[in-house]
């Protein structure tokens, strides 16, 4: 905790040559006790504004939604600006916080603070000036890192089997990434070998920022399809790995190149009309699902990435609970 008020300080004496000393609030132990463990708090002026901060006591992020509120809960015992504080926020997540116009800081990052009218954004990493959404397979290139043991070679002739890309296209792959910063690429003997410069957990929190959804398109279809290319996905998926209901219209995702072989197979692949109301609805993926399948359902972190634009705070918080949920 001492770490992030420090690096709180020289974020603002850096960026904006401001000098802040925050110290321990008082007033604390009148909040409720769950307050209190989430968070710790310091008081501190901002260009003349009091403000305190909500400093998280774990690394874990809450949903932009439960920060709102809690904020909304200290507010009722502080007179003046209370600010989230949090040494790493998702892309997704700085969104939403930024959507419901809760004041946040993650120093080194962004500072979002509406009262002081100040929106300063930073890049997690330095990238090339034509830097862009990492390409379908680099994206898998990640995901394969994340699910697979750690140890495991990262060389494009071991992956190239497992993802079904050329060892030239995951070369190019290996250029991406260490042009994003997450990774760097090393020589060992005549192989190209892929280190990432975090742990999984921070991997896939920094790699966010440029990652993509996996959904080309959608479509509805009659109530068929193999059950060897079909996997449970969308909202469907999410009611598998969380309380959340499942949808009315049951979701599936397949492969761009097996959706195509399956409308040519057969009448019934064709679109339908929405309405139908026998039909089911098919998200046509940029790359297999079955690469990381769980069972007969979409792997967890392309989910989220297919969902985290969705906007319904219910599903926020299910999204959430899933990804806490992962034994890193």
């Amino acid at each position: 905790m001492q770490q992030l008020i420090m690096d709180f300080e020289r974020y603002f004496k850096e960026t904006l040559d401001i000098a802040v000393k925050p110290a321990p609030w008082k007033g604390a132990d009148r909040l409720p006790f769950f307050l209190r463990n989430l968070y710790r708090y310091f008081a501190c002026s901002l260009l003349d504004v009091r403000c305190l901060l909500m400093a998280a006591r774990e690394h874990h992020e809450q949903t932009p939604a439960v920060v709102r509120k809690h904020i909304e809960q200290v507010r009722v015992h502080w007179d003046g600006e209370v600010i989230y504080l949090h040494p790493m926020v998702s892309a997704f997540n700085r969104k939403r916080l930024i959507a419901h116009k809760v004041p946040f800081v993650v120093p080194g990052n962004q500072l979002y603070l509406p009262t002081l009218s100040i929106d300063m954004r930073e890049h997690f990493r330095k990238v090339r000036e034509d830097s862009h959404m990492l390409s379908p397979s680099t994206q898998t290139v990640v995901l394969h890192a994340l699910f697979n043991p750690d140890g495991q070679p990262l060389t494009p002739s071991a992956m190239a089997d497992r993802l079904g890309y050329a060892p030239m296209t995951l070369g190019r792959a290996f250029d991406e990434l260490e042009a994003t910063g997450l990774a760097e690429v090393a020589l060992q003997g005549r192989e190209r070998v892929l280190r990432f410069k975090a742990n999984k957990k921070h991997l896939w929190t920094n790699a966010q920022e440029f990652m993509r959804t996996p959904v080309i398109k959608r479509t509805h279809l009659h109530h068929f399809l193999p059950p060897t290319q079909g996997f449970a996905a969308g909202l469907t998926a999410l009611a598998q790995y969380t309380m959340i209901a499942p949808p009315v219209v049951p979701v599936y995702a397949i492969s761009a190149a097996d959706f195509k072989a399956m409308k040519q197979r057969n009448d019934s692949a064709q679109s339908i009309d929405p309405m139908d109301s026998e039909r089911l609805e098919v998200e046509i993926w940029s790359y297999p699902p079955r690469l990381f399948a769980d069972a007969d359902v979409v792997d967890r972190l392309s989910l989220y990435l297919s969902l985290r634009d969705n906007k319904d705070e219910r599903i926020e918080s299910a999204m959430a609970e899933m990804i806490e949920a992962i034994q890193w």
